[in-house]
């Protein structure tokens, strides 16, 4: 979790890590938006917890499918568990406003719960990825409109977000915007 009292040049490096991980990212089409370091004090807690548990995860991510391919916007497949505080820091996160506005009018984002790596696994064998994901959060860039996965090789980028700056979060966003 970030502190206060983090090392200066600690946080400069991972910003700059993300930023070039973000600019390798296929296709930057949209700049990002600008999140600050302090945005990290704005974060809810106690940490939300984005599964639903109880979902039916296929019907989920046919519903934002479908409503991502109306409104001509990237979906997003979270893949997680409420037991993972990078899932929980990954969520809070994409609630603060600047980040939240330019998710909003880019994605439709549906979080499916895997439990413990062993419940709905139907819907990232449904894009190929059949072997146990390397970490949660993981996400799923999908077009709508082709119903192919965009980012097969990075669906686990995400997974160490407490370690992240909300910068890097939303360049890693914006290079997978449509």
């Amino acid at each position: 979790m970030y502190q206060e009292n983090a090392n200066p040049m600690m946080k400069v490096a991972i910003a700059a890590l993300f930023t070039v991980l973000a600019a390798a990212s296929p296709g930057m089409a949209k700049p990002a938006p600008k999140v600050s370091i302090a945005s990290f004090a704005q974060l809810k807690t106690p940490l939300p917890y984005p599964y639903d548990e109880k979902a039916d995860a296929d019907k989920a991510v046919a519903v934002a499918k479908a409503k991502a391919r109306a409104q001509g916007k990237r979906l997003i497949v979270d893949l997680g568990g409420n037991w993972c505080p990078d899932c929980r820091i990954l969520a809070a996160t994409t609630e603060l406003p600047e980040l939240k506005a330019f998710v909003d009018r880019n994605f439709i984002v549906v979080s499916v719960d895997i439990g413990r790596f062993d419940k709905n696994l139907q819907v990232p064998a449904h894009y190929g990825i059949t072997k146990r994901l390397e970490g949660v959060p993981a996400l799923m860039v999908i077009d709508p409109k082709t119903d192919k996965l965009l980012n097969p090789a990075q669906i686990s980028q995400l997974s160490d977000a407490r370690h992240m700056t909300p910068q890097g979060l939303a360049d890693w966003l914006a290079g997978w915007a449509p």
